[in-house]
């Protein structure tokens, strides 16, 4: 993220007991699907917060539900599983540059930040306030300018940001068959020949989500399984630039 920007932060939930929502079966085309503004779809507007454990440390995680937010708000279970293998594996950021994509609440990033990367946490402008909550909830205030929460917009403004990032994090994005294009653009920029990407995903048929890690991905990056969750029907992609293999 070269010029990068310093909107908001994020906030954490304890044991994960957060109802998730199924992002909407159709949406419109375009950047502003992935913030769905129907408001029958997500009519009762209500804040929550969870509590989560992870590696020690216990995250309070605002979400915003309602319609203005839509499927940004919500703490997803592919979030979790993520966090959680970062504590099954023992991951270590301390001094690595690592960036968030898509956040919502910002609790990977925000994990990422405990664990001592210095963190960029991004999603579109509309979800940047409540990242920004959760950040000032959960971040002690010596470490907060490790974790900065930035707009990005997929295969838009990406060049803003730097490259070569050492951990690039997403949980729950591959969902929307319109972005997989943009977020392919978005990781080639930010992917170095030393980058790790984490990808956790619900494995939706009616999302294509497997199309995308099964025919796009494999295009531009050398992939593999590295965690399935069967009964969340979740998986964990560890993914890297083809100039390393």
């Amino acid at each position: 993220m070269a010029a990068s920007r310093q909107p908001p932060s994020c906030h954490v939930e304890f044991g994960g007991a957060v109802a998730a929502r199924e992002p909407p079966e159709a949406a419109p085309e375009g950047l502003e699907a992935v913030f769905p503004r129907d408001v029958g779809l997500f009519a009762d507007a209500f804040p929550e917060e969870t509590r989560y454990g992870f590696c020690g440390h216990v995250l309070t995680i605002a979400q915003h539900h309602g319609a203005r937010l839509g499927v940004a708000a919500p703490v997803w279970e592919a979030a979790l599983t993520l966090c959680k293998y970062f504590e099954k594996q023992k991951l270590n950021f301390w001094g690595k540059k690592v960036i968030e994509l898509g956040a919502g609440t910002g609790i990977v990033g925000i994990l990422a930040t405990l664990l001592g990367g210095d963190v960029t946490i991004t999603d579109l402008p509309l979800a940047l306030e409540q990242i920004q909550e959760n950040v000032h909830r959960n971040v002690p205030a010596e470490h907060l300018a490790r974790a900065r929460v930035c707009a990005l917009s997929w295969g838009l403004d990406h060049k803003e940001f730097l490259r070569d990032y050492d951990f690039i994090l997403g949980a729950d994005i591959v969902y929307l068959k319109d972005t997989f294009p943009l977020l392919i653009r978005t990781l080639r920029h930010l992917c170095g020949p030393h980058s790790t990407i984490y990808l956790s995903s619900k494995m939706r048929q009616e999302h294509s989500t497997a199309v995308f890690y099964e025919a796009l991905l494999p295009l531009h990056f050398t992939s593999e399984l590295a965690y399935r969750d069967e009964n969340e029907n979740i998986n964990i992609y560890r993914v890297t630039s083809k100039q390393n293999s």
